[in-house]
């Protein structure tokens, strides 16, 4: 992929952009399913109260990752992303778990993934990932998959609400940066390397406090957990 995206950017010319400013937020990257060939230390997190009593997060958040998926797709991996195994969904949580509300994309997915792992016919081909931020190697997830929603915190949205809205690449922020501050921007490099691009939506909610917090969300932040895991569930659910 890396020659690839060499080539698409010497073609675009010298006088593209390769580097854009940082995210305010200064997320750092994390992927919740460990590497087959690095031996990564557990990490506790702390819980977190959903508004029904339920924990998000904790130290069991992330240890369902649909591992035997994720496992067959690394198995594959040398044969190139479009020979692994297609994805009806994949659900891509991201966000800062330092700064308050902004770890609810991650915490979201963690709930999610475990919802998953206990209802095998709802979570076949269905593989959730939560990272602190979205990175160029996405991409080769991205083109294996039928559907791809991202989750996010939001700004810009009264703190509590959610959002669901459709998604379409974005060719004018193709860069070379590791930082990928925008989904739009993977879908147009996953259009620009493969020819497809997933369908894909951002579900998104309002946060209320952005403090320095680990894993912990404002109890307004809480109260959009549960909507947000409905809004998606009806996304990745099997079309009839």
């Amino acid at each position: 992929m890396i020659d690839a995206v060499a080539g698409l950017l010497d073609a675009q010319g010298p006088g593209h952009s390769r580097q854009r400013p940082g995210d305010a937020q200064s997320r750092g990257e994390h992927r919740s399913v460990a590497q087959p060939s690095v031996a990564q230390p557990a990490v506790e997190r702390p819980s977190v109260k959903a508004p029904d009593g339920e924990q998000v997060g904790g130290e069991q958040a992330g240890s369902g990752y649909l591992p035997e998926s994720t496992a067959s797709n690394q198995q594959q991996a040398a044969a190139g992303p479009q020979a692994a195994r297609p994805l009806r969904a994949l659900v891509i949580g991201y966000g800062s778990p330092i700064r308050g509300d902004d770890a609810i994309g991650p915490l979201v997915a963690d709930r999610l993934a475990a919802q998953l792992a206990a209802d095998p016919a709802l979570g076949d081909g269905v593989e959730v990932q939560a990272r602190h931020i979205l990175t160029a190697e996405i991409v080769d997830d991205l083109v294996r998959a039928e559907r791809v929603v991202f989750i996010d915190a939001a700004a810009d949205l009264t703190p509590g609400e959610v959002r669901c809205c459709r998604l379409a690449p974005d060719t004018a922020t193709l860069s070379t940066m590791a930082h990928f501050h925008d989904p739009r921007e993977l879908l147009a490099w996953c259009a620009a390397l493969y020819q497809r691009s997933p369908q894909a939506w951002l579900v998104s909610a309002g946060g209320a406090d952005w403090g320095y917090a680990s894993y912990s969300l404002s109890s307004t932040a809480q109260g959009a957990v549960e909507p947000m895991i409905a809004e998606i569930l009806v996304l990745i659910s099997p079309s009839p």
